[in-house]
């Protein structure tokens, strides 16, 4: 997308969200969209539940490998609607035997891409969680998909539709910040060393091998009595470089989003040209992985820098010491300009200090819906418009997979413990075999990578 095209994009974006409250409070009326969930876990179960309230879905089917998680959301939608969604351990099957109209995909990483790709060709809109994939050539087959068939793709970034996030950015984009040299983006929590966990059986309700689907097979060491203690299955993934990329690859992609929706819109730049990052485990220690137990493998501790034309941005991020130490929250976004520090957060919202000390600061209180402090309404009611209108989405794939693309840049340049220079056009590194052949990965046996 050229400046002019995301300038506009961006414009309407915010037209709709000025208007957004009354939409939201309109009564539901006309067409149901067949909706289907894939992943109906703890996130999967929020996205759900806010296309439930919309009043103008039907949820008709439900699709998960482990019946711990699969039988009790099938529960939870026949409390609240009535309705008894036909259940799925294959998604396959679902999109075959059902053809839902709507699909949401709430899965670890490493399934987005395959599920986003066949619901579109199925003939379904998607909501796919973040980050858009595990490797960037998938997020490209990605955008490719949804280009081709003219469905509409939402990505779960719903950050660009908070209330404090648009205000801050209109903020910013008014110029009260000055001119803008240096984005520190962060997020940091406690944490310590960490034990080996006993690889063990999966419980029979779990099916392993499809879980792990395209991805490497690494043992299963969750607690087969209890699907929320721990291990990789299912919120621990995310530490686990075979299905995800670490914090970088978790809350990253929403801070990268937001640096490029932002800065985007001043300087045009919607990709880095040159990345650098390093890190690695100090106090969580070695990853092991044998045959009896294992650890996670993503770095407990990372700094990725990023560089723009027009400024530089870094990454940072701590599982141990918090962040009792500095002002303001443990996650979000510093914007120094010349005229001050914007500080974009989250559960706190976003403050404007001046950069003459006797001026207040300027703040603005977030707005938030439980459960998890998000925004999922009212970026679901931009997908449902977008739908309706024919026009792209607020979080529309292609941006959010340059997003994404920022923060599996940073991991690629982790491995290969250099620095890499990127073609955001062409995306590819520049004269750089070696880190090209890491834009993508093998699937196991079965699984086709997504051309």
């Amino acid at each position: 997308m050229e400046r002019r095209q995301f300038l506009k994009a961006t414009a309407a974006a915010s037209f709709w969200l000025a208007s957004a409250p009354a939409f939201l409070g309109a009564e539901a009326a006309g067409k149901k969209y067949r909706t289907a969930l894939l992943g109906t876990g703890w996130w999967g179960m929020n996205i759900l539940g806010e296309a439930m309230a919309s009043g103008q879905c039907e949820v008709v089917a439900l699709c998960d490998v482990d019946r711990r998680l699969l039988e009790p959301a099938a529960q939870k939608v026949q409390q609240l609607t009535g309705a008894q969604p036909k259940l799925f351990k294959d998604y396959r099957e679902l999109l075959a035997g059902v053809k839902p109209e709507i699909v949401i995909v709430g899965t670890p990483d490493h399934w987005h891409p395959l599920m986003t790709i066949d619901a579109v060709r199925a003939g379904a809109h998607v909501y796919v969680e973040k980050p858009v994939g595990h490797t960037i050539r998938e997020g490209r087959a990605m955008v490719k998909a949804a280009r081709e068939t003219g469905k509409v793709v939402q990505v779960g970034t719903h950050r660009r539709v908070s209330p404090h996030n648009v205000s801050g950015r209109e903020f910013i984009l008014s110029g009260k910040v000055g001119k803008i040299g240096f984005i520190r983006s962060f997020v940091h929590y406690g944490g310590g060393p960490e034990k080996p966990r006993r690889n063990v059986e999966p419980p029979p309700e779990l099916d392993w091998d499809l879980w792990c689907g395209p991805a490497p097979k690494r043992p299963y060491n969750g607690d087969p009595k209890n699907p929320w203690s721990g291990g990789i299955h299912p919120r621990g993934f995310r530490n686990y470089l075979d299905y995800a990329n670490g914090t970088l690859g978790d809350w990253g992609v929403h801070w990268m989003d937001q640096i490029l929706w932002i800065m985007g819109a001043i300087t045009g730049e919607l990709w880095p040209r040159k990345v650098y990052s390093t890190g690695g485990r100090p106090v969580k220690g070695k990853p092991v992985l044998t045959e009896t137990e294992q650890t996670t493998d993503a770095p407990d501790h990372q700094i990725a820098t990023f560089e723009f034309e027009n400024f530089t941005a870094t990454w940072e991020h701590r599982q141990f010491a918090g962040n009792n130490a500095e002002k303001g929250e443990n996650v979000g976004c510093y914007f120094y300009g010349t005229n001050g520090t914007f500080h974009m957060g989250w559960k706190n919202g976003w403050v404007f200090y001046p950069a003459d000390s006797r001026a207040e600061p300027v703040r603005q209180a977030p707005q938030l819906h439980p459960p998890d402090d998000q925004n999922i309404k009212e970026l679901w009611a931009d997908f449902l418009d977008a739908i309706k209108t024919g026009r792209r989405p607020v979080s529309d794939i292609e941006e959010v997979h340059r997003s994404t693309n920022m923060s599996l840049l940073g991991m690629l340049s982790l491995k290969l413990g250099r620095s890499v220079v990127w073609d955001g056009r062409k995306e590819e590194c520049v004269g750089d075999p070696e880190a090209n052949r890491l834009l993508q990965r093998e699937y196991r046996p079965g699984w086709q990578y997504p051309a």
